[in-house]
């Protein structure tokens, strides 16, 4: 968890990454929040469609109920995170293969928001982030 750990203390920019770390979201959460962190969770096995991964991200981050389930409401949503957060989405292959095009723009607006670190976790396409060590 050394990445995610540097991430946590200040020590290295948030942004996008893949993560290639085995352990369990309950034990990532648990460091995420000790640390003073948020923590959202998405399990993009079978979404792939980008409504369906714009859903998930809502609920995982708390999204208010009037959400529109949409980009232009995804990007003010980002704007309105109360603090530092931490996105864990696990299998984001799914999308990324399905829809590259879609997949990069809701990559790109996540990695926009100063606070939020997005950790890419398991297998998809090269290139898409760097590695979080």
């Amino acid at each position: 968890m050394s990445g995610l750990a540097a991430v946590l203390a200040g020590r290295h920019t948030p942004g996008v990454h893949r993560w290639a770390s085995a352990l369990d979201v309950a034990d990532v959460r648990h460091a995420v929040e000790h640390a003073g962190w948020a923590f959202g969770y998405v399990d993009g096995s079978g979404v792939e469609s980008s409504r369906e991964t714009l859903r998930a991200i809502g609920e995982a981050l708390a999204f208010p109920s009037h959400y529109g389930v949409n980009l232009d409401a995804l990007n003010d949503c980002l704007r309105d995170l109360s603090g530092p957060t931490v996105l864990l989405w696990e299998a984001w292959g799914t999308l990324a293969l399905a829809d590259p095009a879609r997949f990069a723009t809701i990559v790109e607006l996540l990695g926009s928001v100063a606070a939020l670190e997005v950790l890419l976790r398991g297998a998809g396409p090269d290139g898409v982030a760097p590695l979080l060590a």
